[in-house]
């Protein structure tokens, strides 16, 4: 297949992009703005073979669009290009509004054109895969609202919609125009929303690689409210992988829910953490005795979410897909590849941002 990536020199789209370049024979168009999170070093050079070829494009560009579709004649779009940090929702939301929902519609009318087009077997034959996130849902009961032993709910394919951030809200009205241009106009679109992601080639604003980094460099690691905010934790290349799956197989129309399975306190992953550096990075910062004593409670975020859970069992019973990490082995790697890749995140953080608090 010869699949159009958008965002695929973001975070989860680049390991996207590196599991159909190691893993198939697809060629991949890499669609990407390369804004602030955009890395082209996210792609290995070892992998810019003849299957690979990258267009830095906008997916509010209708015209630059037209030009890939034309060019390069994609048989699936996978759409992961957005605006994606609830901190920076916070501060500046209408980045969000122009490339999550603005973009999103911009790719669809492109597509929708492009596909009006094909011959038959070929229209047949092509999806739109629209990746969304659990955040759309809002949250959910919180154990420490509940008796102990209490069964509590998680996310289905059917829960409500009720985004909280600037973010949320954002990707929910993409989700909506996808669904809105199946029906209507008939487009072959399906929807994935996953849980929180982690794992290597991560932008250190999010909260994992923020904790590793901060730690490394003896700074305060900060943690909103008491930590007490529960996420379901998916390890990246796992998601990869799950991603490729429903743009092969899924079916048109549906949604799928993609989660780790793994339900943790953000405290409890800060301490993870702090466990893992002092096993293998065990040559501290100057006065730095264990890098828990670096553990600083902060003001809560705004609107923060209590509890994100995926129930993932659609996709595994008509899929087929399983994650292969748990927690403990996925964070032992992420934190293994950034103490191996300084070069990496040195760079990235020799640009403007450096670690600081947004959102506040």
């Amino acid at each position: 297949m010869k699949l159009l990536v958008t965002g695929g020199a973001g975070f989860i789209g680049s390991a996207v992009v590196r599991h159909i370049l190691e893993s198939t024979d697809d060629t991949v168009i890499n669609l990407d703005k390369l804004t602030y999170a955009g890395n082209p070093e996210s792609i290995p050079a070892a992998l810019h073979t003849s299957h690979y070829i990258f267009e830095r494009v906008d997916i509010c560009d209708a015209v630059a669009l037209k030009r890939v579709f034309s060019e390069h004649q994609p048989d699936a779009v996978m759409h992961l290009a957005a605006e994606s940090h609830v901190d920076r929702s916070i501060d500046g939301p209408g980045e969000f509004i122009q490339t999550n929902v603005v973009g999103t519609y911009t790719l669809l009318e492109a597509s929708r054109a492009y596909w009006a087009g094909l011959p038959e077997a070929k229209k047949q034959s092509f999806i739109f895969h629209h990746i969304s996130t659990d955040e759309v849902y809002g949250d959910l009961p919180h154990p420490n609202e509940h008796p102990a032993g209490t069964e509590l709910p998680l996310f289905t394919e059917d829960t409500s919609y009720a985004p909280s951030s600037p973010y949320s809200a954002s990707k929910a009205s993409s989700d909506h125009l996808v669904r809105a241009w199946q029906r209507t106009y008939g487009l072959p679109t399906v929807v994935t929303n996953c849980s929180n992601n982690y794992g290597p080639y991560h932008f250190p604003e999010k909260l994992v690689p923020h904790i590793i980094l901060n730690a490394l460099a003896g700074k305060a690691l900060p943690v909103y409210g008491d930590g007490s905010q529960i996420r379901d934790w998916l390890f990246v290349e796992d998601h990869a992988r799950a991603l490729v799956q429903v743009a092969k197989s899924g079916k048109v129309g549906e949604t799928y829910n993609i989660g780790g399975h793994n339900e943790k306190r953000n405290l409890e992953v800060v301490e993870t953490i702090c466990d893992l550096l002092d096993e293998l990075a065990p040559n501290k910062p100057e006065g730095v005795e264990h890098y828990k004593d670096l553990i600083t409670f902060v003001t809560d975020r705004p609107g923060h979410d209590a509890r994100y859970a995926i129930d993932a069992d659609k996709i595994q019973k008509e899929l087929g897909w399983v994650p292969q990490e748990s927690f403990e082995s996925g964070i032992r790697k992420t934190v293994e590849w950034y103490l191996n890749n300084k070069d990496w995140w040195q760079r990235v953080l020799s640009g403007a941002y450096k670690l600081d608090r947004l959102g506040a």
